[in-house]
């Protein structure tokens, strides 16, 4: 029973009960769900527009440009009237006050003085099904009852930009890489600002740029190197916002064996000078095989100039491997280098960690042996989950282009594991998510940056990811990284695997055209399936079988199906998976975030000008709190062999955050990464140490991605 002393108008006094135990020791869940209800009755409902009528409420937020007439006008008022009664038929809920809050704090349609509410969740829900299903009546119903139910959830810049007339783009994030010239230096900060400005975060690629004290034109020590190329861009992002919705985020990727590779590290120490001290710029570090190679034996490792390497190969150095070009390189007295000790190449790595969480890593041939698709992965993106291949761009003097590469975007959505289990249909709900993301990449023409939609243009790239996988696991009694949690892990994306390329297939054949290469993929060649047709993904457990107990798995016989289709009719998407980091759109979504551990069983956020709000893990009650055993106490281990277990049926990547306990050492860190790379792991985030979430400090999450 809540305290009779909570006044009940106050929502957030019900909220901060969650943080306060009752009389038995039990955490009060009804406190919050009280603070949602309150919420509404005294705020949301006194501060909504009222409308009488459909008609008149679309009539007037056309009139007033506020909804893009065209995407109603694609429609008939009869239709319209039906997906709006059938939204609202559902009598949809927010079971969390954080839930409710951050959807009407960032997401829904507000009078242009920011203070009355123009649409309810549902309104939110319909228009972005309507814009997504570009007059297609039954995909349109199709999506409201996807995002309604809580099975699929669009990325943060689809859902809060689609169907209205002033907006900014529907997609997440992007990737630019840059040369070793002025001119594409030039572009690409350019590009950044563009980009940016239309609300999203922009990673580049920093590896091609020649190192500090490099010769230029013959000159010896004219270079300055990647620093004040980082310190350019990181003051464009603070200048450039979507009209101050969202903050500018960007990310920097270099090479492990770039000769400017320390001095990038040491950007991000806390007694940086002032004058090469990176605040905001996310930093990622590209690492081949042979650097852990070279660890192992505590040898040296090479650096070597990417001018002379591009000079040497004729390609920039993100183009080769590093791997399989080491010794020839280092034996290549053409090519300028220097040395480092790889032990205290990983060591300085850790310490950076430690310190900040940075840098992200990228295992650099980890991710190529399992690129399906012809080309060079050689960066990922702001929350490192995007793994794409790219072309570099050549430019005149004047900046225009002398030939057009291509250039990344990101175009995500993710399933909540939990509510797409109940649903009992895989195939229906990944399908309707492949048409609703690749919908998003058609409509999104990115005319700023000519790189960056030819890119989208050509391969029609999408990443679907999944969240809350936590809270099904402990929903029904499995512990997180036990065996029965990693094979449920492993079954489950198997099955999204099988569903996304056959919905991909789908829109090739309905089309008639495939992505840019498909003739040159493993999917074409039919070697990408080998691994599904030569054993059944299938639960071995007896727990997992119960799991998928009323749910159509694809076997063997399936997948060799499935095969013969996609080598004769193409694949529509290039890339279809990806798992970013997910945070407003879980909470609204009322799951645990991605597929990592909850960071806290109740998680405190910073919420603007309300202070602390309190958010309950999904699925905890009283009854299986020994199931929501944190991130820091489950510890690394546990997370690299769940993700693993995804990971082989990723195209892309996943956004791996590491979480370690207070008494953990630098030593820890580097033994996480050592077998994080061992197991298949392509990429890592942040890592997190328990004293952060001790002394307060939120965690912050992919701008692009999640916010």
């Amino acid at each position: 029973m809540l305290d009779s002393s909570v006044n009940e108008q106050d929502y957030h006094a019900l909220n901060a009960m969650l943080n306060l135990y009752d009389g038995e020791g039990n955490i009060r869940f009804d406190a919050d769900r009280k603070a949602a209800r309150q919420y509404f009755l005294q705020h949301v409902n006194q501060n909504t527009v009222f409308f009488h009528s459909l008609d008149e409420k679309l009539g007037y937020l056309v009139e007033q440009g506020y909804y893009e007439a065209a995407v109603l006008d694609q429609y008939s008022k009869n239709f319209m009237r039906k997906i709006w009664d059938a939204a609202y038929a559902k009598k949809f809920r927010f079971p969390t006050f954080l839930g409710a809050f951050k959807y009407y704090t960032s997401y829904t349609l507000k009078t242009r003085d920011g203070q009355r509410y123009l649409e309810r969740y549902e309104d939110r829900v319909v228009m972005t099904a309507l814009a997504l299903a570009r007059g297609d009546e039954a995909l349109a119903l199709s999506f409201m009852e996807e995002v309604l139910d809580g099975r699929f959830q669009p990325a943060t810049p689809t859902f809060l930009n689609a169907g209205k007339a002033s907006r900014g783009e529907l997609i997440s994030c992007f990737l630019l890489r840059l040369e070793d010239n002025m001119e594409s230096i030039g572009r690409g900060i350019n590009s950044a600002l563009q980009l940016s400005k239309r609300g999203g975060g922009v990673a580049l690629l920093l590896t091609n740029i020649r190192e500090h004290g490099a010769p230029i034109k013959g000159i010896e020590n004219q270079s300055s190197g990647v620093i004040p190329v980082m310190k350019l861009l990181e003051d464009s992002f603070s200048y450039a916002n979507q009209l101050g919705a969202r903050q500018g985020a960007g990310a920097v990727y270099l090479n492990a064996h770039h000769p400017d590779i320390m001095r990038f590290l040491d950007t991000k120490r806390e007694n940086a000078d002032e004058k090469i001290r990176i605040k905001t710029l996310s930093l990622g570090v590209v690492i081949p095989d042979i650097t852990f190679e070279l660890a192992k034996k505590n040898a040296d490792m090479y650096l070597f100039s990417p001018h002379d390497v591009e000079k040497i190969y004729g390609v920039p150095f993100s183009e080769i491997s590093v791997t399989e070009k080491y010794v020839e390189m280092v034996d290549d007295k053409r090519i300028r280098k220097t040395k480092v000790n790889a032990r205290e190449f990983f060591q300085t790595i850790a310490e950076i960690q430690f310190e900040s969480g940075y840098p992200y890593v990228m295992f650099e041939d980890t991710v190529n042996r399992m690129n399906p698709v012809a080309g060079r992965i050689n960066m990922s993106n702001l929350c490192s989950e995007i793994l794409q291949v790219n072309e570099a761009s050549k430019f005149k003097d004047d900046l225009s282009y002398d030939h057009l590469g291509t250039d990344i975007s990101c175009n995500l959505g993710s399933l909540n594991i939990a509510k797409t289990m109940d649903g009992k249909d895989l195939g229906r709900s990944v399908g309707a998510a492949i048409r609703a993301l690749t919908a998003v990449s058609e409509m999104s023409a990115i005319d700023s940056v000519p790189s960056v939609r030819r890119g989208n243009d050509e391969s029609h790239a999408i990443g679907l990811g999944q969240m809350n996988l936590h809270g099904f696991l402990a929903r029904e009694h499995i512990h997180y990284g036990s065996a029965e949690g990693i094979e449920f892990t492993s079954v489950y994306f198997a099955a999204v695997a099988y569903h996304a390329i056959r919905t991909s297939c789908d829109l090739a054949r309905e089309r008639k055209e495939t992505f840019s290469g498909f003739e040159n993929s493993d999917y074409a060649s039919g070697k990408f399936f080998n691994k599904y047709t030569d054993r059944d993904w299938l639960p071995q457990s007896e727990r997992v079988t119960e799991l998928f107990a009323d749910i159509s798995l694809p076997n063997r016989e399936d997948w060799a199906a499935l095969k013969a289709d996609v080598m004769k009719h193409g694949l529509f998407n290039r890339n279809l998976q990806a798992v970013p980091p997910t945070g407003s759109i879980s909470y609204i979504n009322n799951s645990t975030s991605s597929i990592h551990p909850i960071v806290s069983k109740i998680e405190i956020r910073k919420e603007g000008k309300i202070g602390r709000v309190y958010y309950p893990a999904a699925f905890m009650n009283n009854e299986n709190l020994e199931y929501y055993r944190d991130a820091y106490e489950i510890g690394p281990e546990a997370l690299i062999d769940t993700y693993a277990a995804a990971t082989e049926h990723v195209d892309q990547g996943l956004s791996l955050t590491l979480f370690f306990p207070a008494e953990a050492t630098t030593r820890d860190i580097n033994r996480a990464q050592i077998y994080a790379w061992k197991k298949g792991i392509k990429t890592i985030y942040y890592v997190r140490l328990r004293q952060e979430a001790l002394e307060g400090t939120e965690v912050q999450g992919c701008v692009s991605c999640t916010l």
